[in-house]
């Protein structure tokens, strides 16, 4: 619960006083009075966590020691994206810098908007701060770091800020933090552990602390097994296909795919195979198998000796894990040197035939061929067999580095790495039923688990120490996605049970709404190219969501009902129509020749018919437009006044033969008005054969 002490409007100026004694330079730069001396003796408390090692709490009175002085940098007068004030600065002492971005007093509601991510740096995109100057905010925007007590302190910083620009006295300003996926981490990090810093909140495609390594992990052990039938996985799940995935699967391929896809891994995303099992990344893994490696340095060996693992299991799929190792000493058989006697590279014989040099590490050998001298760092052009020297080798390495010696080369890691999500299960008393597919009967983990389980610490982190009790202060919409391979559908579910055991069924349906969305995946910003044809942007559903939250905040008025969804073995399904699946995205149904498929001649002309519903109280169908190359370019489509249903049907003669997905997408506006904000999107599609 918020506490109300912190929100009253002699609390809020309390605050702004203590922020005054810590920015004395602030009225000055803004050009209003100086502060009175009364103000600048005002010593606030500090922000304390309630037991030793526990998340840092904050509130609106307190001072959190890192970003005690703020400094204001910077302040202009801009037109674009849209006129505004833009202040920057900085935290001193830390490499934390804010901007806030506020529009003129004639626009301003008394709110503002904050998006946080990890990586983010201080500069809002221009869509986010028109934005925000259009749905009667302020945009603060504040550099990366993991946690929320850097966007807490730039929060609190930022109303000093805007109350002084808009001379707006002890007038109540209101704040909703966002952010995706990491963001999603930090923001129920800090609903969790501010009381009064924000009035709501939006977590979008949101993550758990099972997500890392796991989400990564299973997709990379799937490209092993299924690389050369994901084509088939693909056609199956796609507008016209058969259904069924698992048509045509080996047993050990057709397990993978179940194991993949109980732990979450929507079917619906097998659409884009190259994305699910990671074929455009270096390893599949992010990055997280250096954590691992760092965090558990015994598992490769483990992975390779004991029973319990795929190293070791003998099965199929064992077997293809086991093929895919390398293993190699090749010998030196030339070294070059620079002009000081250092070897820049090395030919080496013996190598194994190889594919590709992706996850192989090196070592030096010592004389007797055997004997590691240490790691070394490099480069190998598997066609030719040169291995070029790279920087930070010591220097008993660079001097085992001879012609004649060896040097060890395996990816006994990048192997193992993988099927490491096996050895992560959390206990069934966290609520975590994907993870049924690898207990059995009882509950028990049927593979050995490693004594440390990395996830939940990598979550507390990110989140700022949060521990995902559900405890949320304020208002909460959740947006979600079911074609995320990312974020898997079910965590946002999980985190809803959370939430709902900790507020009861009550407090519940006043404070929490999760929204899913089909057709849309993991990555914000704008959708281009072909994968437009199949996925739309969720930016335009983060907008009504957060637009939303301000409203059931400030005046009470309850956002749409929460999307009505089932969660079976890890995957997440919504009724078809919109009156039954809720939410505040519209539902497309698409027809061709009246089914989801259809063989035609280059003669035909082919009818469409849609029908595009957007939820009750989610607003009118304002726009729809076709795509019938799959290039994801669009063609307006003729559409009466808006409706909460529209019928939209068209004919279409294809030219050449070939196969081709054909999409309607439309969009919704809640009150039924066309603009560059809010307008939430879904599309449909079928497949359309056409013959000579």
């Amino acid at each position: 619960m918020r506490n109300p002490a912190s929100t009253t409007s002699a609390g809020r100026r309390a605050t702004r006083r203590a922020m005054r004694a810590l920015a004395p330079g602030l009225a000055l730069a803004l050009g209003a009075a100086a502060v009175p001396a009364e103000a600048a003796s005002a010593v606030p408390p500090e922000c304390v966590a309630l037991r030793p090692g526990g998340p840092v709490q904050v509130t609106p009175d307190c001072v959190d020691p890192l970003y005690a002085h703020p400094v204001i940098d910077k302040q202009q007068d801009l037109t674009s994206p849209v006129a505004h004030r833009r202040v920057s600065g900085h935290f001193e002492g830390t490499g934390v810098k804010f901007t806030f971005y506020l529009p003129p007093a004639a626009q301003w509601k008394g709110r503002y908007f904050q998006y946080t991510y990890p990586l983010s740096d201080e500069s809002a995109l221009d869509r986010t701060i028109a934005f925000g100057a259009a749905s009667g905010g302020y945009t603060v925007q504040v550099s990366g770091t993991v946690g929320y007590r850097h966007a807490a302190a730039a929060a609190k910083f930022s109303e000093q800020v805007a109350a002084d620009y808009y001379r707006s006295g002890s007038r109540r300003i209101h704040g909703y933090l966002y952010g995706p996926s990491g963001g999603s981490f930090q923001t129920i990090g800090a609903m969790e552990n501010t009381s009064g810093v924000w009035d709501g909140a939006v977590p979008i495609v949101v993550g758990v602390p099972t997500s890392i390594p796991v989400n990564f992990f299973v997709r990379a052990q799937a490209r092993m097994v299924l690389r050369d039938v994901a084509g088939k996985i693909a056609d199956a799940v796609r507008p016209g296909g058969s259904g069924d995935p698992y048509a045509g699967l080996t047993t050990a391929q057709a397990a993978m795919l179940r194991e993949a896809t109980s732990l979450g891994v929507p079917l619906k995303a097998w659409q884009d195979p190259d994305y699910v099992l990671g074929l455009n990344a270096p390893d599949g893994l992010l990055g997280f198998g250096a954590v691992v490696r760092q965090m558990d340095p015994s598992y490769a060996t483990d992975f390779w000796t004991k029973p319990g693992y795929l190293g070791t299991e003998q099965s199929e799929l064992g077997d293809i894990v086991r093929a895919a190792l390398i293993d190699a000493k090749p010998t030196i058989a030339q070294v070059e040197t620079d002009e000081d006697g250092r070897p820049t590279s090395l030919t080496l014989s013996g190598l194994p035939a190889l594919t590709s040099t992706l996850g192989l590490d090196f070592a030096a050998l010592a004389t007797d061929g055997t004997t590691r001298v240490g790691d070394l760092a490099g480069t190998l052009d598997a066609a030719t067999g040169v291995f070029t020297v790279g920087s930070g080798n010591s220097a008993e390495v660079l001097s085992a580095l001879k012609a004649g010696a060896r040097v060890h080369a395996d990816n006994r890691w990048f192997t193992a790495l993988p099927s490491y999500y096996r050895h992560q299960v959390p206990p069934p008393e966290e609520g975590y039923t994907a993870f049924d597919v690898l207990r059995d009967a009882d509950g028990t983990p049927l593979y050995p688990q490693r004594a440390l389980r990395i996830g939940p610490r990598i979550a507390s982190s990110t989140s700022g120490g949060g521990t995902y009790t559900g405890k949320v202060n304020g208002k909460v919409v959740v947006v979600d996605n079911l074609v995320d391979s990312d974020a898997y559908p079910w965590h946002a579910d999980w985190y809803a049970q959370r939430v709902r055991s900790a507020l009861g069924a009550e407090e519940f349906a006043n404070r929490f709404r999760l929204y899913y969305n089909d057709n849309a995946d993991h990555l914000e910003g704008p959708v281009t190219g072909s994968k437009a044809s199949r996925i739309v942007s969720y930016d335009p559903i983060v907008e009504q969501a957060l637009r939303d939250v301000a409203a059931w905040a400030e005046r009470g008025v309850a956002p749409p009902s929460s999307t009505r969804y089932d969660v079976t073995d890890g995957q997440v399904t919504v009724p078809t129509r919109a009156a039954q699946r809720r939410g505040i995205q519209p539902v497309v149904d698409l027809k061709v020749r009246g089914g989801d498929e259809a063989h035609v001649s280059t003669r035909d002309q082919v009818t469409f018919a849609a029908l595009a519903q957007a939820p009750p109280g989610a607003g009118r169908i304002v726009s729809a437009s076709w795509d019938f190359t799959g290039a994801g370019t669009y063609t307006p489509a003729r559409l009466g006044t808006p409706a909460s249903t529209a019928f939209v049907n068209t004919t279409h003669r294809f030219t050449k033969p070939g196969t081709y997905y054909v999409t309607l997408k439309a969009s919704s506006s809640r009150h039924g008005a066309v603009g560059p904000y809010a307008q939430v999107e879904n599309l449909n599609r079928v497949r359309v054969v056409v013959h000579p």
